[in-house]
């Protein structure tokens, strides 16, 4: 499974050194031992691109979190702050840089790096509070596209949606095409794009006129990519309000992946001893890294979660019998191979104990009552049954006071499964929301209905069986552990974003352009002209290569279909994933959610 890492033509570590030797030049600019103050949301990113060993060569030798007041004492000449350019995070560094006590001896030198990209608002808010003179350096480190994994590139760049959706603030497409330019700029002009949503088509206009301005940018590199297709978040709202199925997906429903890392509740993790209580039980959160780097996980990570057992258990009976080979060593060299073996066999123990404690966690929530009548009134609403009426389902969670969120996240299912609610029910439900948990969520309702989630069905016409009937999104025949089709990620619902890029590869958007047209926002095609001799002669049996954009965030669910795809012998597309943030249904919502502060008295 975790072929799509090793043999695949695209090596993204390109990318995450031209991220280090950036940072390096910067730190270099900045001369003596140094301080990084850090805004808490960069640290996690920052991670991916450079470990603290890169940041220790280059004489940093404290880190802080930013924080109102006065920065902790530190012996150090330079005091760096690494910030997005927002103005609450002004106020905190004019607060730190004013409380700095100019008498002491030496004085520290200030700096800041925007990440991102510097922000004219961001600094004349600095000059007008008197302390933009203090910064010596005031950079940009352009962090666009972080690779996440092998096939993996995020920007993380919490609200695009809501910045595209609701305030038409186009700031993030800008990112998203700066980080397709540096993308061609390492691995050769993509000759196609192809995209859908107007999101989509803003950026592929913002790379068109990028590349117009900068002549120069035209490189000589071979090109990589064959494709890159665009698609807006809006243009398949359905996914990520699903419950992800399969192990990866799972895991973030539950606990949340943050930069590849998730914590866990510790008790599954403690080492069992023979005759003790359990008062010793590690109470800190069991935090893990899960990336393709470990063989197992890249192995289980995109099949659906009732597959995973009978892996685990298999791995299990291997690695016992590998340990069980000691008993047989009798010559030297054979105790020798056995030793140098037990590393590895070591650490297959491990992550084995891990996934066992992980799934063990996750299957407690999996068989629940309440996730099965939950995953239940999802299937039927996506295989469009009773999507017209009021839902006894979530109208029992409600009066059960059930989380916000959950109840938010059924409702819009409901509403795209149903081209948008009638009105009558529409305005029960809402009713029923805000005088269960309070009328200051309606600025969230609101907020939902701006994005076309949860919105009344104009023209009276329901297209969504149509889309779901063409474009195959409903399969009842799914075949869980050996899967011949992308809806094994959701057991049964076939993500649309991933359909739409399956079907692009074969056998065209032609074939479906009714349907395209009932999607929102515009579908089109670019050419980009590459120099004599970069054209493509491709050889018998050689892959496309692909690269999936998705302008609004996506799932581990439709990173799993896509991983399939490129797994797929007679597929012929080798998938890359880029987005501008890796979400699931809870952090979705959450982006959009607002609440109606009481006025201050």
């Amino acid at each position: 499974m975790a072929a799509h890492l090793s043999s695949g033509r695209v090596n993204l570590t390109a990318l995450r050194e031209a991220g280090r030797r950036e940072l390096r030049e910067f730190l270099d600019k900045c001369a003596g031992s140094k301080a990084i103050v850090w805004d808490e949301y960069l640290t996690g990113p920052f991670g991916l691109i450079a470990q603290y060993s890169l940041l220790k060569e280059h004489e940093v030798e404290k880190m802080f979190t930013l924080k109102p007041g006065r920065l902790p004492p530190a012996d150090v000449k330079n005091i760096i702050f690494f910030v997005r350019p927002k103005l609450e995070l002004m106020d905190i560094i004019t607060d730190n840089v004013l409380r700095e006590d100019r008498g002491r001896s030496p004085q520290r030198d200030f700096h800041i790096l925007f990440v991102p990209r510097r922000s004219l608002l961001c600094e004349q808010w600095l000059k007008e509070q008197g302390v933009l003179g203090s910064f010596i350096h005031r950079e940009q480190y352009s962090l666009d596209l972080i690779p996440f994994d092998g096939d993996l590139l995020s920007m993380e760049s919490e609200s695009a949606f809501k910045e595209c959706y609701l305030e038409s603030d186009q700031t993030s497409l800008y990112h998203a095409a700066k980080g397709l330019m540096t993308l061609q700029a390492l691995y050769g002009t993509i000759p196609q794009i192809f995209g859908k949503g107007d999101c989509a088509r803003h950026v592929a206009n913002m790379m068109i006129r990028m590349k117009r301005e900068f002549p120069g940018s035209q490189n000589s590199i071979f090109p990589v990519f064959d494709t890159l297709l665009l698609l807006d978040r809006n243009v398949d709202l359905l996914t990520p309000l699903a419950t992800q199925l399969t192990y990866e997906g799972l895991i973030d429903e539950i606990y949340g992946i943050q930069n590849t890392y998730v914590k866990l509740p510790p008790e599954k993790f403690a080492p069992k001893k023979q005759g003790e209580s359990g008062k010793d039980l590690p109470t800190e959160p069991k935090k893990l890294q899960l990336n393709s780097a470990e063989e197992l996980y890249a192995e289980i990570r995109d099949k659906n979660f009732n597959a995973v057992g009978s892996v685990l258990s298999k791995k299990a009976k291997i690695i016992s019998a590998a340990f069980e080979e000691r008993h047989h060593a009798k010559t030297v060299g054979e105790i020798k191979q056995f030793v140098s073996q037990l590393p590895h066999m070591q650490a297959a123990r491990s992550s084995l104990a891990n996934h066992t404690s992980i799934a063990e966690l996750i299957k407690d929530i999996t068989t629940s009552e309440d996730f099965f009548d939950n995953l239940t009134v999802e299937q039927e609403f996506m295989s469009g049954i009773d999507t017209d009426k009021v839902n006894n389902y979530i109208e029992d969670c409600i009066a059960q006071k059930h989380p916000l969120i959950k109840i938010l996240r059924l409702v819009c299912l409901q509403s795209v499964c149903n081209s948008g609610l009638k009105q009558k029910v529409l305005d029960h439900y809402k009713r029923e929301i805000l005088q269960t948990y309070g009328y200051e969520h309606i600025l969230t309702l609101n907020n939902l209905e701006k994005a076309g989630l949860l919105k009344p069905q104009t023209g009276g016409r329901n297209n969504y069986p149509t889309i779901r009937k063409t474009l195959r999104l409903w399969m009842d025949d799914v075949n869980e552990q050996n899967p011949n089709d992308i809806s094994y990620v959701y057991s049964g619902y076939a993500p649309l974003s991933v359909r739409l890029a399956q079907l692009l590869a074969r056998p065209g958007w032609r074939s479906i352009e009714e349907v395209l047209k009932m999607l929102p926002g515009p579908h089109f095609e670019e050419r980009q002209q590459l120099p004599t001799g970069l054209q493509k002669k491709r050889q018998h049996g050689e892959n496309r290569v692909t690269l999936v954009f998705f302008l609004g965030g996506v799932t581990y669910a439709e990173i799993a279909a896509l991983r399939f795809l490129s797994q797929m012998e007679d597929g012929g597309t080798e998938y890359i994933i880029a987005t501008t943030k890796l979400i699931n249904g809870t952090t979705w919502i959450k982006s959009l959610m607002e609440k109606l502060e009481p006025a201050p008295v």
